[in-house]
């Protein structure tokens, strides 16, 4: 069966999906970006968009084309031990290492940190975390529908507040523009891009993409062309949102430098605009408001992630996942905001190429006839030069590779020289795949 989605369902489908990117990631990151892009707030914002929200459009999209049923045999075009590792990869960065910690350390640094005065021991953060994984855990082992009305109430009451704060920053503004910081003085652009990687949403696009079209397909929504126009659709409603916010943040940080200084993460500076705008009230509000979003974020990612995982190792329950992922997040929040960033931009900056050029891989797999060897080329080369990357973001510098990448590949400078790896990477395969006997990926919905 097929028929055209009401657009009042659109609608809702495009919330729905804008509520699952909106988490921690997505209010702390635009804000520091504006206070250290200064005068090229604008360039740095553009920059970020394109990852940050262009990106996870194309994701969700991408998975809409494919037909695929999950990430995993996406993946498996390539290789399908590539499928899993990668597949793993990505849960756990999403997940435990990376994205659920940082809802437990954004939530302490709006909601709590502000109370405790300018010096404050190790111990508050630990107290804290604790009992908000412990919370996160038991609702995740404990399906509630607290998580379903929390969201359904919370996101728009997050909108609306950020929304007035936003418009107090243009009409009643901090201070002006400052002077750009490090690379935001001479590539604020392809800086802004880079940090786009640290929302993650481009890689959760691969988990929320199938949460949508299996959600379009609930309609009564089979025929391909309707599921990819209503996806679409829902889509662009949900990265526009994402984006509206995203540049309303970074001016916001961008204005805020002259009167608060410089600022150690997104999160501080978030919480000192709210109390500079609206005093200690606003700063509970926002500290409530953030605390119970992160919140849920935690659940449904824990939640995902326990699923994944026991499907991978069915010998391990859900439950035992869902506990293992909740202390492994408590363990990693502790490090705290930054220094969780700092070890987040690493494996963000070695992942996020492969999945950038499996996204533009999927969307061209017509035209090589499906041939695995085009993907595995240039995901190949992608990998040489984006662990390399990845290397310098850890402060490991290989001199020797840096010397020889910087005079061969083009961007590579500012971070972008897998680009042309992957497309030498697949035009060889495509060559290679033609002095041998065609292996084609079999597809099961194209």
């Amino acid at each position: 069966m097929s028929k055209n989605v009401p657009f009042s369902f659109i609608i809702v489908i495009g919330f729905m999906l804008f509520a699952l990117f909106f988490g921690a990631g997505n209010l702390i990151f635009p804000a520091l970006l504006g206070q250290s892009a200064g005068i090229n707030v604008w360039a740095a914002n553009a920059g970020f968009l394109v990852t940050g929200a262009g990106l996870p459009l194309l994701g969700v999209l991408a998975l809409g084309i494919s037909g695929k049923d999950d990430l995993q045999s996406l993946a498996s075009r390539v290789n399908p031990m590539f499928g899993v590792i990668f597949t793993v990869v990505l849960y756990l960065s999403i997940g435990p290492l990376f994205a659920i910690p940082r809802t437990g350390t954004v939530s302490f640094e709006i909601a709590i940190r502000p109370f405790l005065g300018a010096e404050i021991s190790f111990l508050p953060l630990l107290i804290f975390t604790l009992i908000f994984f412990a919370v996160t855990c038991f609702i995740s082992i404990n399906p509630s529908k607290m998580v379903d009305i929390i969201g359904k109430w919370l996101t728009p009451i997050m909108i609306a507040f950020i929304a007035i704060l936003m418009a107090l920053v243009v009409f009643k503004p901090m201070g002006d523009f400052q002077a750009p910081m490090d690379a935001y003085s001479s590539h604020a652009f392809f800086k802004g891009f880079q940090e786009g990687y640290l929302t993650m949403d481009a890689l959760a696009a691969f988990v929320f993409g199938i949460i949508v079209i299996n959600a379009i397909r609930e309609k009564g929504i089979t025929d391909k062309k309707h599921l990819l126009v209503a996806c679409m659709k829902a889509a662009v409603i949900a990265v526009a949102l994402l984006a509206l916010i995203y540049t309303g943040l970074s001016y916001l940080g961008a204005l805020s430098v002259e009167q608060l200084g410089y600022l150690d993460n997104g999160g501080q500076v978030l919480s000192e605009v709210s109390g500079h705008y609206f005093g200690a009230f606003g700063g509970v509000l926002l500290g409530l408001i953030v605390l119970l979003a992160c919140l849920t974020t935690s659940v449904g990612l824990i939640t995902a992630c326990a699923t994944y995982f026991h499907k991978l190792v069915p010998s391990v329950s859900y439950k035992n996942f869902a506990i293992i992922f909740s202390v492994i997040s408590t363990i990693f929040a502790n490090f705290g905001l930054t220094q969780l960033i700092s070890l987040s931009v690493p494996v963000l900056t070695a992942i996020y190429p492969l999945a950038i050029v499996l996204i533009f891989l999927t969307f061209t797999h017509s035209l090589f006839k499906g041939r695995a060897e085009v993907y595995q080329g240039s995901l190949l080369l992608t990998f040489i030069v984006s662990l390399f990357d990845g290397l310098n973001g850890a402060g490991i510098s290989v001199q020797g590779v840096n010397t020889l990448f910087a005079q061969m590949l083009p961007f590579y400078e500012i971070g972008l020289g897998w680009i042309v790896p992957a497309i030498v990477g697949g035009i060889l395969g495509f060559i290679y795949s033609l002095v041998r006997p065609v292996r084609v990926v079999k597809e099961a919905n194209s």
